[in-house]
Order: structure tokens, then sequence, then C-alpha cells
């Protein structure tokens, strides 16, 4: 049997399972709304049915959500500086990503919702948009689209890509099709070495997989604002023992609240500041701290915290690298459960000293070089997490070495954008005059 008619059988079988499971896409919208209610709107998008003519061509970049928008973002702000002729088009998948692509672009640039990956709304997603280049950040490995793509002419990069040992075992049942799809990308630009290799395993060919770093290290910060807004926040809340939850799920919540209290029994003054990962949980940690009996402030409500505040909780999104500034140590979530972690360098990049619990697969190689350079704290639990925690407190020169050690690799870590950039400008459009609008 020919490899054309296999990948027709495959793609066949695959369209016809998602299109008898669609309906539950609803059901899932609905079971997210009441948790979040942005997924209660805009679904036509989720289903490309749009309003007015086609667009022009486009650059397209697809970034799942908040986490690989971050990641996308030294990119798009690199595209829209050195081509403003380019109309630029970001897609997400979720609304707090969606959030984000406003707050860091407004209007500069388009964005809706990537559609799910049925063969029909792919295809109009396509025509409305006509993308003449895609990138995708990271991991989102949609057959569909894929295949689109390339049925239609469009070159799509893989870039930032990332793969870890669990993912690869997850596309387990659907490697034969996923493998196929992804030997249709013109280049997967791995994050590391492991992560391309890993790459290749699933199927794309050796050939197209390079290593060009990761994204993340060529975050762009404004030093000046903020070492402002650090000193305005010390101003505020006095000379105290500072750390920051940042990124947490529900499940590490109840951590979070019992070692604060081990904290304020060393040091009755400490202040925490919480950012727990969803919007969704944003009432309920601050309830939560306020059982506890804290005097609690949050961002939306009081802006800033006082002198006389146990707990801050930062209920807004886009701000974390701020409040990463204003804290002396920090948690970062998701690595307690068998989450797999969150970004590890936006406090490296702020001087700000992190602690971990030990899920860190989705962040394996940034978390690998960080405690090899003396910069990260892995912790095994909960307890270790506290344990860290305090001693970092206690210990102002560790902070010191430790920080030093994390601003060193990132700067070592840059150049991941200009070797991105390079790798897609072949394909990028020919420079055209300034752009007007649609």
């Amino acid at each position: 049997m020919s490899e054309r008619v296999i990948e027709r059988l495959l793609r066949g079988l695959y369209s016809a399972v998602l299109y008898v499971l669609a309906p539950i896409t609803i059901y899932h919208l609905i079971w997210r709304g009441f948790r979040q209610t942005e997924y209660f709107q805009r679904w036509n998008e989720r289903y490309s049915v749009y309003a007015g003519a086609p667009h022009a061509e486009t650059v397209w970049v697809h970034a799942v959500s908040v986490g690989e928008v971050n990641a996308a973002a030294p990119l798009v702000d690199s595209l829209m500086r050195e081509r403003p002729d380019l109309r630029i088009l970001v897609t997400t998948i979720t609304p707090t990503g969606s959030m984000r692509v406003r707050a860091l672009w407004g209007d500069r640039i388009e964005h809706v919702y990537l559609p799910y990956d049925l063969s029909g709304a792919v295809k109009r997603f396509l025509a409305h948009f006509r993308p003449q280049l895609g990138m995708i950040v990271e991991t989102e490995l949609w057959p569909n689209l894929l295949f689109c793509c390339r049925d239609q002419g469009i070159p799509v990069y893989i870039v930032n890509a990332r793969l870890s040992e669990r993912s690869l075992r997850g596309y387990r049942v659907l490697r034969a099709l996923v493998g196929r799809a992804l030997r249709t990308v013109r280049k997967v630009a791995a994050q590391s070495r492991r992560d391309g290799e890993r790459f290749v395993r699933l199927g794309a060919d050796r050939d197209a997989v390079v290593v060009t770093g990761n994204l993340k290290f060529d975050i762009t910060i404004d030093e000046e604002g903020l070492h402002a807004t650090a000193d305005a926040f010390r101003a505020r809340v006095g000379v105290r023992p500072i750390w920051i939850a940042a990124s947490t799920h529900v499940e590490e919540e109840a951590v979070v609240i019992a070692i604060h209290r081990r904290l304020r029994e060393r040091w009755p003054d400490a202040l925490l500041l919480w950012a727990p990962r969803h919007p969704e949980r944003f009432r309920g940690v601050t309830q939560q701290a306020i059982d506890a009996g804290w005097r609690v402030a949050t961002r939306q409500l009081t802006q800033w915290p006082d002198r006389n505040d146990g707990v801050f909780v930062i209920d807004t999104l886009g701000e974390l690298m701020d409040f990463y500034a204003c804290a002396d140590v920090a948690f970062v979530g998701g690595s307690l459960q068998d989450i797999g972690g969150h970004n590890l360098l936006e406090p490296a990049v702020v001087g700000t000293v992190a602690v971990t619990g030990p899920h860190l697969h989705n962040f394996a190689d940034i978390a690998r070089q960080l405690d090899a350079a003396g910069a990260l704290r892995i912790c095994r639990d909960a307890g270790e997490v506290g344990d860290a925690i305090e001693l970092l407190l206690r210990e102002p020169e560790t902070r010191s070495a430790m920080a030093a050690a994390g601003l060193a690799l990132v700067e070592q870590g840059r150049g991941a954008l200009q070797r991105t950039l390079e790798l897609v400008s072949g394909d990028l459009p020919a420079r055209s005059g300034m752009r007007t609008g649609s």
C-alpha cells in the first residue's frame, strides 16, 4: 500500500472520529465556562465562522496559552519592529492566552482562537486568514492543521519546539498519523538536543530538526520600570521578608497556606504575594488566606498591599514579572503535583531566586541548567520547599549568589531569537509598503 493511501486512510479515520466527537466540544466549552466565563464567548472562532471578507495575507503565530504567548513575545516583537509591513495573526486556545495577547499587543496584531482540528474548520480558517507562513510555538501538533497547510503550500515551522518524554508517550496512539504530519513541516526549531531527538523519534525528518535554543532566554525587560515598581512596593510595605507563590495550582494551595503560617511564626511581618495560575482560583485563594486569619489585599481591589497586610493576591494577568521583582524568594508552582512546572526563567531574569518541587518535565532542560549553575533549589516535597524558602529568607548572601548565577545563565542562553529569525527569513513575505489596514 502506498504512503499516500496510508496517509489518506489515517486522516480519514482521525477526522471521522473527531466529527463524531464534535458535539462533546460544546459540552466542554460549557463546562469550562462555569469555571471561567470567557469560555462562553467567541464560539464562532472555535469553529471558524468569521464575519466579513477574507483577510489579506498574514504571518501566523500559534501559541496555545499564556506560557507559549510569553515565549513567542520576543519573536513577535522583533517581527513587528523589523517588518512593520507584515500583517501578523496570533492564535491561542485559552482565554488567558487571549488576554495575554491583547495585553502585550492590543490591536497592533490580529487575534482569534485557533479552531478545533476539524478538517472543514481548518480549511475555513486558512481560507479566511491566508497565512503565508505559519509558526507553531512549542508542542501543538494538530494533524489536520499541518496536513492542510501542506496541501495549500503554506510553510510551517515549529519554533521553540519542546517535547517531553511524557508528551512523546502521550502521542503513542496517534504516532503513525502525527509522525506523518510532522514530516510536512519545513523545520522543527528545537529548544535542546534532547527535544530534537524526541521529535525525530516521533516521526520528524532528522534533517528538518535544528537546535536553536529557548526563546524564553531572549525575554526583554524594562529594568528601569521593574526597579521603580519594586522600590515603590517596598516603600509601601516596609522592610520585611517577602516571598511569592507563583502559578500555583489548586492542589498546592494548602501547601502555600502552611508554608506562610510557618514563616509568620519566625517572621510575624512576613508577606506572601500569591499569583494563582488560573483566574478562576483568584477568589478561592483570597478566601483561604482570609480564613487563615491574615489581613489580605488584592491587586484588583486595593492595587497595593500596605504594612499591615499579610497576603497580597495578584488577581490580574500579565504582571507576574513585576511582582517577582518585588520578592526575595519565589516558589514556582505546578511543580509539587504532577503538572510539570512553569517558567523558571522569569524569576531568574529579574534576579529573584526560585524554589520548586520535583515535577519539572515541562521545563526539564531549563531546570537542569539552573540547578547546575547553582541558581535553583529543586525540592523533593512540600516540607523541603518550606525549608528552602526559610533558609533563603534567612541568608541574603546565599540569595545574592544564586541570583547572580541565574542572571549569568540567562545572558549566556540568549541567541535563540536571532537563530529562529534567520531560520524562517526565507519564507517571510517579500517587503511591501507599510500596512494600513484590512
